[in-house]
Protein backbone atom coordinates (compact mmCIF):
# COMPACT_ATOMS: atom_id res chain seq x y z
CA UNK A 1 0.00 0.00 0.00
CA UNK A 2 1.28 3.33 -1.04
CA UNK A 3 1.73 6.32 2.20
CA UNK A 4 -1.02 8.43 2.86
CA UNK A 5 -0.07 12.40 2.74
CA UNK A 6 3.14 11.11 4.01
CA UNK A 7 1.66 8.29 6.80
CA UNK A 8 2.92 4.88 5.93
CA UNK A 9 0.19 2.10 6.31
CA UNK A 10 -0.24 0.07 9.23
CA UNK A 11 0.34 -3.29 9.72
CA UNK A 12 -1.28 -5.14 12.22
CA UNK A 13 -1.06 -9.43 12.75
CA UNK A 14 -3.91 -11.43 14.37
CA UNK A 15 -3.36 -13.35 17.05
CA UNK A 16 -4.00 -17.03 17.61
CA UNK A 17 -6.89 -16.38 20.08
CA UNK A 18 -8.06 -13.22 17.58
CA UNK A 19 -8.79 -16.00 15.22
CA UNK A 20 -11.79 -16.72 13.94
CA UNK A 21 -13.16 -13.23 14.39
CA UNK A 22 -14.54 -11.09 12.57
CA UNK A 23 -12.16 -7.94 11.11
CA UNK A 24 -15.03 -5.46 13.24
CA UNK A 25 -14.89 -7.69 16.32
CA UNK A 26 -10.64 -7.23 16.55
CA UNK A 27 -10.49 -3.40 15.46
CA UNK A 28 -13.20 -2.83 18.05
CA UNK A 29 -11.14 -4.63 20.62
CA UNK A 30 -8.17 -3.36 19.98
CA UNK A 31 -9.11 0.48 18.98
CA UNK A 32 -12.39 1.29 20.36
CA UNK A 33 -14.23 3.84 19.35
CA UNK A 34 -13.27 2.81 15.44
CA UNK A 35 -16.38 1.32 14.09
CA UNK A 36 -17.29 3.87 11.68
CA UNK A 37 -13.71 4.78 10.81
CA UNK A 38 -13.24 0.90 9.65
CA UNK A 39 -16.31 0.88 7.81
CA UNK A 40 -15.85 3.41 5.44
CA UNK A 41 -11.77 2.29 5.33
CA UNK A 42 -13.21 -1.36 4.43
CA UNK A 43 -16.02 0.80 1.85
CA UNK A 44 -12.94 2.19 -0.05
CA UNK A 45 -11.06 -0.64 0.09
CA UNK A 46 -8.30 0.77 2.16
CA UNK A 47 -8.42 -2.46 4.23
CA UNK A 48 -5.89 -5.14 2.92
CA UNK A 49 -5.22 -8.80 3.35
CA UNK A 50 -1.60 -10.55 3.44
CA UNK A 51 -2.61 -11.44 -0.16
CA UNK A 52 -4.06 -7.84 -1.45
CA UNK A 53 -7.47 -9.03 -1.01
CA UNK A 54 -9.84 -6.23 -0.01
CA UNK A 55 -11.56 -7.13 3.77
CA UNK A 56 -14.41 -5.76 4.99
CA UNK A 57 -15.80 -5.22 9.02
CA UNK A 58 -17.33 -9.37 8.55
CA UNK A 59 -14.58 -11.14 7.19
CA UNK A 60 -13.28 -13.98 9.55
CA UNK A 61 -9.26 -13.66 10.41
CA UNK A 62 -7.04 -16.29 10.93
CA UNK A 63 -4.15 -16.45 13.31
CA UNK A 64 -1.08 -14.59 12.17
CA UNK A 65 -2.89 -13.11 9.18
CA UNK A 66 -1.79 -9.80 8.20
CA UNK A 67 -4.12 -6.72 7.55
CA UNK A 68 -2.49 -3.84 6.12
CA UNK A 69 -4.49 -0.08 6.59
CA UNK A 70 -4.45 3.39 7.35
CA UNK A 71 -4.80 4.05 10.69
CA UNK A 72 -7.28 7.31 11.95
CA UNK A 73 -5.41 10.18 12.46
CA UNK A 74 -5.06 11.33 16.28
CA UNK A 75 -5.91 15.25 16.83
CA UNK A 76 -2.66 16.32 17.71
CA UNK A 77 -1.55 19.51 19.31
CA UNK A 78 0.69 21.78 16.40
CA UNK A 79 4.36 21.75 16.99
CA UNK A 80 4.90 25.65 15.72
CA UNK A 81 8.38 26.18 14.97
CA UNK A 82 10.22 25.78 11.52
CA UNK A 83 12.25 22.67 10.92
CA UNK A 84 14.84 24.48 8.05
CA UNK A 85 16.70 22.41 5.49
CA UNK A 86 20.23 22.76 5.98
CA UNK A 87 21.55 20.63 3.13
CA UNK A 88 20.04 19.00 0.16
CA UNK A 89 21.58 16.91 -2.93
CA UNK A 90 20.07 13.65 -5.13
CA UNK A 91 20.49 10.88 -2.08
CA UNK A 92 20.28 12.88 1.49
CA UNK A 93 18.39 15.98 3.18
CA UNK A 94 19.44 17.43 6.44
CA UNK A 95 17.32 19.80 8.73
CA UNK A 96 17.17 21.97 11.77
CA UNK A 97 14.81 19.75 13.76
CA UNK A 98 13.19 21.68 16.33
CA UNK A 99 12.23 20.68 19.68
CA UNK A 100 8.91 18.96 20.81
CA UNK A 101 8.74 17.59 16.65
CA UNK A 102 9.22 13.71 16.91
CA UNK A 103 11.79 12.52 14.53
CA UNK A 104 8.87 9.31 13.44
CA UNK A 105 5.43 8.92 13.90
CA UNK A 106 4.54 7.11 17.58
CA UNK A 107 1.59 7.12 19.49
CA UNK A 108 -0.37 10.00 19.42
CA UNK A 109 2.32 12.04 17.45
CA UNK A 110 1.92 10.98 13.66
CA UNK A 111 1.46 13.91 11.28
CA UNK A 112 3.81 16.51 13.97
CA UNK A 113 6.47 14.53 13.32
CA UNK A 114 9.93 15.15 11.04
CA UNK A 115 9.29 12.06 8.73
CA UNK A 116 5.74 13.02 8.02
CA UNK A 117 6.42 16.97 7.87
CA UNK A 118 9.41 16.49 5.32
CA UNK A 119 7.20 14.26 3.42
CA UNK A 120 4.19 16.50 3.06
CA UNK A 121 6.69 19.55 2.25
CA UNK A 122 8.96 18.12 -0.33
CA UNK A 123 6.74 15.63 -1.74
CA UNK A 124 8.98 12.80 -1.54
CA UNK A 125 7.31 9.60 -0.09
CA UNK A 126 10.45 7.36 -0.17
CA UNK A 127 12.12 10.27 2.88
CA UNK A 128 13.20 7.91 5.44
CA UNK A 129 15.48 8.89 8.92
CA UNK A 130 18.93 7.74 8.91
CA UNK A 131 19.27 8.27 12.54
CA UNK A 132 17.04 9.67 15.45
CA UNK A 133 16.43 12.43 17.60
CA UNK A 134 15.23 12.45 20.93
CA UNK A 135 11.48 14.44 20.04
CA UNK A 136 12.46 17.06 23.06
CA UNK A 137 15.78 17.39 21.40
CA UNK A 138 16.62 20.00 18.69
CA UNK A 139 19.29 19.94 16.02
CA UNK A 140 20.92 18.19 12.66
CA UNK A 141 18.67 15.16 11.72
CA UNK A 142 19.26 13.65 8.14
CA UNK A 143 17.23 11.75 6.37
CA UNK A 144 17.92 9.55 3.20
CA UNK A 145 16.21 10.45 -0.26
CA UNK A 146 16.99 7.19 -1.94
CA UNK A 147 15.96 3.65 -0.50
CA UNK A 148 19.40 1.81 -2.50
CA UNK A 149 21.48 3.92 -0.09
CA UNK A 150 19.32 4.07 3.01
CA UNK A 151 21.51 0.98 4.34
CA UNK A 152 25.15 2.76 4.11
CA UNK A 153 24.03 5.70 5.74
CA UNK A 154 22.37 3.89 8.28
CA UNK A 155 25.23 2.14 9.38
CA UNK A 156 26.94 5.05 9.63
CA UNK A 157 25.49 5.45 13.16
CA UNK A 158 24.78 1.90 14.30
CA UNK A 159 29.14 1.29 14.03
CA UNK A 160 29.55 4.80 15.23
CA UNK A 161 31.12 6.32 12.10
CA UNK A 162 29.13 9.49 12.86
CA UNK A 163 30.86 11.97 14.73
CA UNK A 164 28.12 13.90 16.95
CA UNK A 165 28.15 17.04 19.38
CA UNK A 166 25.99 18.36 21.57
CA UNK A 167 25.27 21.48 23.21
CA UNK A 168 23.59 21.42 26.80
CA UNK A 169 22.74 23.84 29.33
CA UNK A 170 22.40 22.56 33.08
CA UNK A 171 23.81 24.08 36.39
CA UNK A 172 27.14 24.65 37.07
CA UNK A 173 29.13 22.57 40.07
CA UNK A 174 32.42 23.92 41.03
CA UNK A 175 33.81 20.66 42.70
CA UNK A 176 32.90 18.29 39.15
CA UNK A 177 36.15 17.69 37.33
CA UNK A 178 35.84 18.43 33.59
CA UNK A 179 36.49 17.43 31.17
CA UNK A 180 35.40 13.99 31.90
CA UNK A 181 34.05 10.09 30.11
CA UNK A 182 31.21 9.05 32.02
CA UNK A 183 30.92 4.98 31.31
CA UNK A 184 27.80 3.39 32.00
CA UNK A 185 25.18 0.41 30.68
CA UNK A 186 22.13 1.86 29.91
CA UNK A 187 18.63 -0.41 29.49
CA UNK A 188 15.06 1.05 28.29
CA UNK A 189 12.29 -1.06 28.50
CA UNK A 190 9.69 -0.44 25.87
CA UNK A 191 6.76 1.60 26.74
CA UNK A 192 8.27 2.90 29.67
CA UNK A 193 9.40 6.39 29.26
CA UNK A 194 12.64 6.67 30.99
CA UNK A 195 15.64 4.60 31.05
CA UNK A 196 17.82 3.15 33.73
CA UNK A 197 21.76 2.87 34.24
CA UNK A 198 21.82 -0.95 35.88
CA UNK A 199 24.69 -2.79 36.81
CA UNK A 200 26.70 -4.69 34.14
CA UNK A 201 28.86 -4.16 30.79
CA UNK A 202 29.35 -0.98 29.32
CA UNK A 203 27.08 0.18 26.64
CA UNK A 204 27.29 3.85 26.94
CA UNK A 205 30.05 6.36 26.68
CA UNK A 206 29.98 10.31 26.74
CA UNK A 207 32.24 13.07 26.99
CA UNK A 208 31.35 15.81 28.35
CA UNK A 209 33.15 19.12 29.14
CA UNK A 210 31.77 22.73 30.21
CA UNK A 211 32.32 25.16 27.67
CA UNK A 212 31.53 28.11 29.37
CA UNK A 213 29.61 29.84 32.16
CA UNK A 214 26.88 31.72 30.86
CA UNK A 215 23.55 34.55 32.11
CA UNK A 216 20.79 32.36 33.21
CA UNK A 217 18.55 35.45 32.76
CA UNK A 218 17.71 35.43 36.71
CA UNK A 219 21.07 36.98 37.48
CA UNK A 220 22.53 33.91 37.83
CA UNK A 221 24.84 31.24 35.39
CA UNK A 222 24.33 28.20 34.09
CA UNK A 223 27.11 26.34 32.07
CA UNK A 224 27.10 25.64 28.34
CA UNK A 225 28.04 22.14 27.68
CA UNK A 226 29.93 20.23 25.07
CA UNK A 227 28.86 16.52 25.10
CA UNK A 228 30.32 14.22 22.44
CA UNK A 229 28.36 10.80 22.64
CA UNK A 230 30.89 7.47 21.46
CA UNK A 231 27.74 5.36 21.78
CA UNK A 232 23.99 5.65 20.34
CA UNK A 233 21.60 4.77 23.65
CA UNK A 234 18.28 6.33 24.59
CA UNK A 235 18.58 9.25 26.74
CA UNK A 236 22.18 8.76 27.11
CA UNK A 237 23.38 12.12 27.76
CA UNK A 238 20.20 13.41 29.79
CA UNK A 239 20.88 10.19 32.13
CA UNK A 240 25.02 10.84 32.27
CA UNK A 241 24.56 14.68 32.76
CA UNK A 242 22.20 13.79 35.91
CA UNK A 243 24.42 11.65 36.98
CA UNK A 244 27.36 13.72 37.55
CA UNK A 245 24.80 16.05 39.25
CA UNK A 246 24.25 18.29 36.63
CA UNK A 247 20.90 17.41 35.12
CA UNK A 248 19.83 19.30 31.72
CA UNK A 249 17.61 22.27 32.26
CA UNK A 250 14.07 21.52 30.97
CA UNK A 251 14.56 17.65 31.54
CA UNK A 252 11.11 16.36 32.69
CA UNK A 253 12.21 12.99 33.07
CA UNK A 254 15.97 12.99 35.13
CA UNK A 255 16.81 13.21 37.79
CA UNK A 256 12.83 12.65 38.56
CA UNK A 257 10.04 12.67 36.28
CA UNK A 258 8.23 15.49 36.98
CA UNK A 259 4.59 17.00 35.50
CA UNK A 260 4.09 18.63 32.24
CA UNK A 261 1.58 19.69 30.07
CA UNK A 262 1.38 18.24 26.26
CA UNK A 263 1.06 21.65 24.21
CA UNK A 264 3.06 23.71 26.86
CA UNK A 265 6.22 24.84 25.01
CA UNK A 266 7.89 27.46 27.40
CA UNK A 267 10.34 25.01 29.01
CA UNK A 268 12.00 23.03 26.50
CA UNK A 269 14.85 20.68 27.32
CA UNK A 270 18.03 22.61 26.62
CA UNK A 271 19.66 20.11 24.71
CA UNK A 272 20.93 20.43 20.75
CA UNK A 273 22.41 18.25 18.31
CA UNK A 274 24.82 20.96 17.08
CA UNK A 275 26.97 19.13 14.38
CA UNK A 276 27.13 15.82 12.70
CA UNK A 277 30.20 14.47 10.44
CA UNK A 278 31.43 11.99 8.70
CA UNK A 279 32.64 10.56 5.73
CA UNK A 280 30.34 10.02 3.34
CA UNK A 281 30.19 6.60 2.29
CA UNK A 282 29.06 7.09 -1.31
CA UNK A 283 31.69 9.02 -2.66
CA UNK A 284 34.11 9.25 0.51
CA UNK A 285 33.99 12.76 0.53
CA UNK A 286 34.00 14.60 4.26
CA UNK A 287 30.27 16.08 5.57
CA UNK A 288 30.01 18.43 8.43
CA UNK A 289 26.39 20.25 9.24
CA UNK A 290 25.81 22.50 11.93
CA UNK A 291 22.79 23.77 13.54
CA UNK A 292 21.84 27.22 12.95
CA UNK A 293 19.68 26.97 16.89
CA UNK A 294 20.75 28.70 20.09
CA UNK A 295 19.83 27.63 22.90
CA UNK A 296 18.85 29.77 25.85
CA UNK A 297 18.26 29.50 29.68
CA UNK A 298 15.36 31.79 30.14
CA UNK A 299 11.79 31.51 29.39
CA UNK A 300 11.43 29.86 25.84
CA UNK A 301 10.07 31.72 23.01
CA UNK A 302 9.31 31.21 19.03
CA UNK A 303 13.25 31.23 17.84
CA UNK A 304 13.61 30.72 14.23
CA UNK A 305 17.10 30.14 12.83
CA UNK A 306 18.12 31.62 9.68
CA UNK A 307 17.45 29.66 6.40
CA UNK A 308 20.27 28.03 5.36
CA UNK A 309 21.58 27.72 1.57
CA UNK A 310 19.63 24.56 0.68
CA UNK A 311 22.94 23.96 -1.92
CA UNK A 312 25.92 25.01 0.74
CA UNK A 313 27.08 22.63 3.66
CA UNK A 314 30.27 23.22 5.68
CA UNK A 315 33.26 20.52 4.57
Amino acid sequence: MPLRDGVDPTRLVIAEEEAGRTLGEVLEARFPGTAEYVARESAAGCVLGSDGAPLGPGSVLAARQAVWMYRELPDEIDVPFAMPVLYEDERIVVVDKPHFLATMPRGARVVQSALVRLRRELDEPQLSPAHRLDRLTAGVLLFTRDPAVRGAYQQLFATGGARKEYAALAPVDPGLELPTVVESRIEKTPGIMRAYEVAGPVNARSRVELEAEVPDGRGGIVGRYRLRPETGKTHQLRLHMSGLGVPILGDPLYPEPREFVDGDFSDPLRLLARRLAFTDPIGGIEREFVSSRALSAGEFAVHEPPKADSASEGN
